[in-house]
């Protein structure tokens, strides 16, 4: 009862930290959890860790209108989990399909952005994605990035060969092609081309690595760690991790 009373408090305190504060534009999310929260909470289905994590991506969403974060990317389905058992594949296609089609309401108004290797997933599946988040393209809102069927070692060859490809049609002699491969050109071709690379990732769950998540563009990310599982992921949680990232100095290396 008294933490529900402090929180609203803790809410309103760190927002007034932020004002003025240098803010992460792109935030990029781990939502890792899912699965050990339903367990933790007695659940035998664990559609229902996924669920719930879903209707979390739904809450940042709105959270984010109150801070200078103008793009989410969001893992949910990376290409190492399409190995999953046949029907958590199917709970989770149906979960995050319904996720996006939310996203893609008037009430979000959200950009919704696809990331990932589409052609790995079900024909039905990408195409219930894609039909979602088409007409949100022009949409003045966060744009959010739904990471699905994504891997980072998949998104730099998928890029590599994007490249080649378009290079080779043009007639462009392979000697050539070699020399117009540099980090500006390659990073045209990304999943995420045109948007800025992340200024911060955060992962819940405990873990604290990458798992292959924006290996190119988060190479100077600043990451934030939490024990927290996704599912039960707060605003509070949210605004301590752009709180300390204000605070962080970011070197690029140098």
């Amino acid at each position: 009862m008294l933490s529900r009373l402090l929180y609203p408090l803790y809410e309103a305190r760190l927002l007034r930290e932020l004002k003025g504060a240098r803010q992460p534009k792109h935030v990029a999310i781990m939502a890792d959890g899912n699965r050990r929260w339903a367990k933790q909470a007695g659940h035998t289905d664990i559609s229902l860790g996924h669920l719930a994590g879903a209707r979390k991506i739904s809450e940042m969403v709105n959270w984010c209108a109150d801070t200078d974060v103008e793009i989410v990317t969001v893992y949910l389905l990376s290409t190492e989990n399409l190995r999953r058992e046949d029907h958590e594949l199917q709970d989770l296609f149906e979960i995050i399909g319904d996720l996006v089609d939310e996203l893609a309401t008037n009430e979000y108004n959200c950009a919704v952005r696809l990331v990932g290797h589409l052609d790995l997933l079900p024909d039905h599946f990408a195409d219930r994605l894609r039909a979602a988040a088409a007409p949100t393209k022009d949409c003045d809102g966060v744009t959010v990035n739904i990471a699905v069927g994504y891997g980072g070692r998949q998104e730099i060859v998928d890029a590599m060969r994007a490249l080649i490809v378009e290079e080779a049609a043009a007639g462009t002699a392979v000697e050539e092609i070699a020399e117009k491969i540099t980090v500006d050109s390659l990073s045209t071709y990304l999943y995420t081309s045109g948007q800025p690379d992340p200024d911060l990732v955060i992962r819940t769950s405990g873990e604290q690595r990458l798992s292959g998540f924006l290996l190119w563009q988060a190479a100077y990310s600043e990451i934030w760690f939490t024990d927290t599982y996704w599912p039960a992921f707060r605003r509070v949680d949210f605004l301590r991790a752009l709180r300390e990232y204000s605070g962080r100095s970011r070197r690029f290396g140098k």
